[in-house]
C-alpha cells in the first residue's frame, strides 16, 4: 500500500513546494514583468478567442430571428444569417478593413483598395529560419502589440453583427438577394466609413468621441440601416388593420428566441471583453474583468426592468420584452463598460430596457413593422448608451462630442441606406411578391419547409378587417 501511494505523495509534495516558493518569492514571477513578445502572444490569442466567441453571436441572432417569425419563414432566416456572415467576411477582407484602418484621408475614409494580409513582417517571421527568427520577430513587434491578422478577424465579426440587426427587422418580406446586395455595401463600405471616423482615428476620434465596443458604431449603425429598410420595404401584409389597429404577431417558438438571447448574452462577453484590445499585463486583465462584470450587470438589470415596465407599457408581463430588455441592456453598456462603475452599469442597463420597451410601442404607433424589435434594442438603446458614457464618466462634459458623433453617424448611415434600399427596390425589388409572402419565403423562394410535419400558423392577412 505504501508503494502505491508514493507517486501521489511525491506529486503532492512537489506541487506544495512550488506553491510555497511562488508565495514566498513573488519577485521570481513578477520582477521581470511581461516581455514584449509574451504580451504580443497574449494579445493576439485574446483577439482570436474573443473573436470566435463573438462569431457565435451569429447563431444567437439566427435563433432569435427564426423563433420570432412564423414557421413558414424560419429556413429563410437561417439562410440569410449564414449568408450575411459569409458576405461580411469577404467584403470586409477585400475592401472594408482597408477603408476603416488604412491611411485615413482627411479624417473621413481609409485608403481604397484591396487588403493584403498578413503583413510583410509577419510573412517574413513565418519564413525565417532559426538564425533569423529573432530579427523577424522584432520587426513584427515594431508593427504593433498584436497580429494584424487577429485584428482583422476580431473586427470582421463585429461587421457581421451590424448586418444581423438589419436581417431581423426586415424578416418575412425582404427578398433574399436584395438583402444580400444591401449587406455587401453595408459591410464593405458603410460600416467601414463609420469605423474610419472613430476607431480608425478619423475626425470623430480626434474630437474625443467615446464608444468602447460599439453602441453607436456597431449597433446604432445596424439600427439606422434597418430603420431605412423598414420605411422602404414597408410592413408585413396584415400587420396593421385598415382601422389602424395592430394585429399581434407572437413568436412562433419562444423557446428558440430565449436560447438565442442566451447565446447573444454569452457572446457579448467576447464582444465587450475583447474590445479591451490587450491582455498582456495585470492592468489589462483587471480592466477586462471589470468589463465583463459590468456587461453582465447591465443585461440582468435590463431583463428585470423590462419585465417590470412591460405591464404598464404593453398591458402584460411580456417575456419577449424581457428578452429584448437583456439585449437593450447589453447594447447600452457597450459604449463604456471599461470605466463605468458597477452601480452606474445597472442604471444604464435598466434605462436602456425602458427605452427599448417604450420603443416597441412607439414603432407600432407610427406603423413601422420591426419583427424582432431590433430598432428599439439596438438603435434607441445604442444612442442612450453612447450618451450615458459621457454623463456617468465625465459629468456630462463630453456630452456634446457624443451627441455630434451620434448625429453624424445617424445621418450618414440612414441617408446612404435609404438611397441604397430605394435603388434596390426600383431595380430588382426589395420586397417579395404578395403571393410569396402569403405562402412563406421557405416554400416561395427556397422550395422547402422548416417544419413539414406541423400545420403552419395563420397568415396575418387571413382575416383582414
Amino acid at each position: 500500500m505504501l508503494s502505491k501511494r508514493r507517486p501521489a505523495a511525491i506529486i503532492a509534495a512537489t506541487g506544495l513546494a512550488t506553491l510555497v516558493l511562488f508565495l514566498v518569492r513573488p519577485s521570481v514571477a513578477y520582477a521581470a514583468g511581461v516581455e514584449e513578445e509574451t504580451a504580443f502572444v497574449f494579445n493576439t490569442f485574446s483577439f482570436l478567442i474573443w473573436g470566435a466567441l463573438v462569431m457565435w453571436m451569429c447563431a444567437g441572432f439566427t435563433m432569435l430571428e427564426s423563433g420570432s417569425v412564423r414557421t413558414k419563414n424560419a429556413s429563410m432566416i437561417c439562410l440569410k444569417n449564414i449568408g450575411l456572415y459569409s458576405i461580411a467576411g469577404l467584403a470586409y477582407f477585400f475592401i472594408g478593413y482597408n477603408l476603416m484602418y488604412g491611411d485615413i484621408i482627411g479624417g473621413f475614409i481609409g485608403t481604397p483598395g484591396f487588403m493584403y494580409l498578413p503583413s510583410a513582417a509577419e510573412v517574413a517571421l513565418l519564413d525565417a529560419g532559426d538564425a533569423e527568427a529573432a530579427a523577424a520577430a522584432k520587426l513584427v513587434l515594431e508593427e504593433g502589440s498584436y497580429s494584424v491578422m487577429s485584428d482583422w478577424f476580431f473586427q470582421m465579426v463585429f461587421v457581421a453583427t451590424a448586418a444581423s440587426i438589419v436581417s431581423g427587422a426586415l424578416a418575412e418580406r425582404v427578398k433574399m438577394w436584395s438583402f444580400f446586395l444591401f449587406t455587401l455595401v453595408l459591410t464593405g463600405v458603410i460600416y467601414p466609413v463609420v469605423g474610419a471616423w472613430t476607431w480608425g482615428g478619423g475626425w470623430l476620434a480626434e474630437m474625443g468621441f467615446v464608444d468602447f465596443a460599439g453602441s453607436t458604431i456597431v449597433h446604432s449603425t445596424g439600427g439606422w440601416a434597418a430603420l431605412a429598410g423598414m420605411i422602404v420595404v414597408g410592413p408585413r401584409l396584415g400587420k396593421f388593420r385598415k382601422d389602424g389597429s395592430v394585429r399581434a404577431t407572437p413568436p412562433s417558438n419562444i423557446l428558440v428566441v430565449t436560447l438565442g438571447v442566451f447565446i447573444l448574452w454569452f457572446g457579448w462577453f467576447g464582444f465587450n471583453g475583447g474590445s479591451q484590445l490587450a491582455l498582456g499585463s495585470a492592468a489589462d486583465a483587471v480592466s477586462m474583468s471589470i468589463v465583463l462584470v459590468n456587461t453582465n450587470l447591465a443585461a440582468a438589470a435590463g431583463v428585470i426592468t423590462a419585465l417590470a415596465v412591460s405591464r404598464p407599457i404593453l398591458g402584460r408581463t411580456d417575456l419577449f420584452a424581457g428578452l429584448n430588455g437583456a439585449i437593450a441592456g447589453l447594447v447600452s453598456i457597450t459604449a463604456a463598460p471599461d470605466f463605468t462603475d458597477h452601480y452606474w452599469a445597472v442604471i444604464i442597463g435598466a434605462v436602456g430596457a425602458v427605452i427599448c420597451t417604450a420603443g416597441l410601442k412607439l414603432l407600432e404607433r407610427v406603423k413601422l413593422d420591426d419583427v424582432v424589435g431590433a430598432v428599439p434594442a439596438h438603435l434607441f438603446a445604442g444612442v442612450w448608451g453612447t450618451l450615458a458614457a459621457s454623463i456617468g464618466v465625465a459629468g456630462g462634459a463630453q456630452f456634446h462630442v457624443q451627441l455630434i458623433g451620434i448625429l453624424a453617424i445617424g445621418v450618414f448611415v440612414f441617408a446612404v441606406s435609404f438611397v441604397l434600399w430605394k435603388l434596390i427596390d426600383m431595380t430588382i425589388s426589395a420586397r417579395v411578391t404578395h403571393q410569396v409572402e402569403r405562402l412563406g419565403q421557405d416554400a416561395g423562394e427556397l422550395g422547402m419547409e422548416s417544419y413539414p410535419e406541423f400545420v403552419l400558423m395563420p397568415d396575418l392577412d387571413e382575416e383582414e378587417e
